[in-house]
């Protein structure tokens, strides 16, 4: 019988082939303080691949309705349980605004009672859902006076305004749930026996638009403001907006009442192409225009709402909890009309 021998080398090469271990993976890119779930490659053209989730800032109480001031370059947020509203400037600490904002009683128990959601008219003024107050009011951002929108429907007093929008004509669109009220619709304070969606036109005449919804929250337009969006509770409603300003064919946008997560549809903001940034359960929920669910971005702090800022309008800053955080997009958000 013939006995063949491989070659000594032959055999070294094989051995180390099947004892050398595989090529180590690929570690994930650090993104920071959060992480961002894509559920589509739509969100590609959104969020780029090495995108940094940034804490810029902590120790609030629970912040909300922030909002980008262009000239000189800031940001204002509420901070609804600490009655007040702050000013992010980049490289710097956030310092108050304005504090208090609430003017009422002692709240028996802890809950928002200061402002909530804040735009800017492009006149160089500051918008202000005073949450506590039950009431729109209006400032100079260079400092003084509020002065009272409005505070009242038919003769009855808002229940707490939580969230506005302000479109090109000078109306400004709000929401007014019950969270801000002792005991919300049980709340013997509460005078209006619905928790409306209302427009405030440019003389200042109120329209109620819709009662149907039980938590009106976040408000947001399309870019061409032929589009009005909603969120309540755990849904986000679309309305089109008519050539008068009022509102018709009420339907459901998205319903998330099978996504797990904290948190309801809150504070939300369209970018340019008219995706929408819903803060919502798990946190900020990105859809297309028709509705499709493509990613969300989620800090480690549950956010509340959210706004563009910078001066390409490119970052999303976003106010969760106790912290306020930022993520660089490649899109450009929708600012306010007047600072587009």
């Amino acid at each position: 019988m013939m006995i063949r021998f491989l070659p000594v080398c032959v055999v070294c090469f094989l051995v180390l082939a099947c004892s050398t271990p595989p090529p180590a993976p690929v570690p994930e890119p650090d993104h920071g303080d959060g992480t961002v779930l894509k559920h589509s490659p739509e969100l590609d053209a959104i969020v780029p691949g090495n995108y940094i989730i940034e804490k810029i800032d902590d120790g609030f109480v629970f912040i909300e309705g922030p909002v980008w001031v262009e000239n000189p370059g800031y940001l204002l947020f509420s901070d609804v349980r600490g009655d007040t509203i702050y000013q992010w400037t980049p490289g710097a600490k956030s310092e108050p605004f304005l504090t208090p904002v609430y003017s009422g009683p002692p709240p028996e128990e802890p809950r928002g009672i200061g402002p909530n959601g804040l735009t800017v008219d492009g006149k160089g003024n500051l918008i202000i859902s005073e949450h506590g107050n039950r009431r729109i009011s209006r400032m100079p951002l260079a400092g003084g006076d509020r002065e009272m929108l409005i505070d009242q429907f038919e003769g009855k007093k808002l229940n707490s305004p939580n969230d506005l929008v302000l479109h090109s004509s000078g109306d400004l669109y709000f929401t007014d749930p019950p969270y801000g009220l002792q005991g919300q619709d049980e709340s013997p304070d509460k005078e209006l026996d619905f928790n409306g969606v209302y427009r405030l036109d440019s003389d200042g005449r109120i329209e109620l638009l819709t009662s149907e919804l039980t938590r009106p929250n976040g408000i947001a337009l399309s870019p061409d403001e032929t589009t009005l969006y909603v969120g309540d509770s755990k849904r986000w409603m679309a309305y089109d907006v008519q050539p008068d300003g009022s509102i018709s064919n009420g339907r459901v946008f998205f319903d998330a009442g099978d996504i797990e997560g904290a948190g309801g549809a809150d504070g939300m903001k369209v970018d340019s192409q008219g995706n929408l940034y819903c803060t919502g359960p798990g946190g900020v929920l990105i859809f297309t225009p028709d509705g499709k669910h493509i990613g969300t971005i989620q800090p480690t702090e549950q956010p509340a709402n959210v706004a563009w800022g910078d001066s390409d309008g490119k970052t999303l800053y976003m106010t969760a909890r106790t912290g306020l955080y930022r993520i660089r997009l490649n899109i450009q958000g929708l600012l306010p009309p007047g600072t587009r």
